[in-house]
């Protein structure tokens, strides 16, 4: 029998009757003779629900203050799963942050986890109890409560499974696992068995939102197995163990496993980008990180960075993407930075989207580039900028031809099910 860490989200929490649908699934791993533990998210809103009563109560709030009543979600859902798993006549009890404990570094509201003592928590496993666990929140050096940051529930699920020296950890979420690319746009995107943390973090950086970067990044040096599935399955159906979602292992079980495996694992997307273009920047030494220095400075992230040739005149137009979210805030940083940098023009677009293809396939592989590139030029998609990894091609084009790009790609790279319409 394996021992078994089981996470679930949000929205397999939202509300009584999911949280009882919850217990099912857990006992039933329990009756095959497995050793579980659960970590749980705060029911859907609720988070968001606590943050703005924090606003409300005032605009500078402590943030140790914040953690204590944002973590309070996560609390509530851990008592309620164990209220329901004792309802059903299993063995279980809730463990919060501070009795394991969980002891993070770093400050509130985006805390790290820097130790676990899994002593106690594999004792009780052991003896055939299910520990429920809340997510996100941890315990600070000075003994006060500590939040992990957004996506923090599906990080501790994966540090305690370290902890636990767990079999696997099993993330429940409202999908069956990882697909090819999204399967609301392109229908013949089909269920991906196994993926590797490398590409997993690939994907889940531009653009797939199954997992959390922070999560498959501990599981990478952790070493910890990870399985992607859906809680909202049907009555009766089949446990874990015998309907398995996707698998994210390392490079070295997946070479074992799947030999002859597809170049491209999967086609994500990012509507989230905006292109930012400085023209007539002086050609020289220095000049660059006069652009990006005071970027970094406000903490924004930059993606795609394309510095086009030189003018005649000793000129030269650079061109980058920042979320949409902070595009305002960018705009405004490099209007106060002008006279500094030296430009002539800020242009700004928002109707952009970055679309991927990964695969480590590509590591000893040639073409992939080229492939992708001829499949949107024969469908005439504009290719504005492009930066690449070892496992990664992205392209930026215009946002209106995304859903054909993910379309024409995954047909491009024989990803298309074979049994789809």
């Amino acid at each position: 029998m394996a021992r078994i860490v089981m996470k679930f989200g949000g929205t397999s929490m939202a509300g009584i009757e999911r949280i009882r649908r919850v217990a099912q699934i857990v006992r039933q791993q329990a009756d095959a003779g497995h050793e579980v533990a659960v970590v749980v998210s705060a029911m859907a809103g609720d988070t968001d629900r606590l943050v703005n009563f924090c606003r409300e109560a005032s605009t500078l709030s402590d943030p140790a203050e914040y953690d204590v009543v944002v973590a309070s979600g996560e609390q509530v859902t851990a008592g309620l799963l164990s209220i329901a798993l004792q309802s059903l006549g299993a063995r279980a009890r809730s463990w919060l942050g501070w009795q394991m404990p969980i002891r993070t570094i770093e400050a509130h509201s985006k805390a790290r986890i820097d130790d676990i003592d899994g002593s106690a928590l594999v004792a009780a496993m052991q003896s055939g109890e299910i520990a429920i666990i809340p997510g996100f929140q941890g315990i600070s050096e000075a003994g006060r409560i500590t939040t992990l940051g957004r996506g923090g529930s599906d990080t501790s699920a994966v540090a305690i499974a370290a902890a636990v020296k767990a079999d696997r950890c099993d993330i429940y979420t409202d999908v069956d696992g990882v697909y090819t690319t999204d399967p609301r746009i392109v229908t013949k995107a089909k269920k991906l068995k196994t993926v590797t943390f490398e590409e997993m973090l690939e994907l889940a950086s531009v653009g797939a939102k199954v997992l959390q970067t922070r999560s498959v990044g501990l599981a990478m040096k952790e070493g910890v197995r990870i399985q992607v599935l859906s809680s909202f399955t049907d009555d009766g159906a089949p446990s874990a163990d015998e309907l398995p979602g996707t698998m994210i292992i390392s490079e070295d079980e997946m070479e074992k496993s799947d030999m002859e495996r597809q170049l491209i694992t999967g086609i994500a997307h990012d509507k989230n980008e905006s292109k930012i273009t400085l023209t007539r920047v002086p050609d020289k030494p220095g000049a660059v990180a006069n652009i990006f220095g005071p970027l970094a400075d406000a903490a924004i992230n930059v993606d795609m960075i394309i510095q086009n040739v030189g003018r005649e005149k000793g000129e030269t137009d650079v061109t980058f993407t920042v979320p949409t979210s902070d595009l305002d805030r960018t705009m405004q940083v490099l209007e106060a930075a002008k006279e500094s940098i030296g430009y002539n023009r800020l242009i700004s677009d928002s109707n952009v989207a970055k679309i991927s293809v990964v695969g480590v396939g590509m590591k000893s592989h040639a073409g992939i580039a080229s492939t992708m590139f001829k499949a949107l030029a024969d469908r005439g998609v504009n290719i504005q900028a492009i930066t690449t990894s070892e496992i990664k091609v992205s392209v930026l084009i215009e946002e209106d031809y995304t859903e054909l790009a993910l379309r024409v790609l995954h047909t491009a790279y024989g990803l298309d099910a074979e049994d789809a319409a």
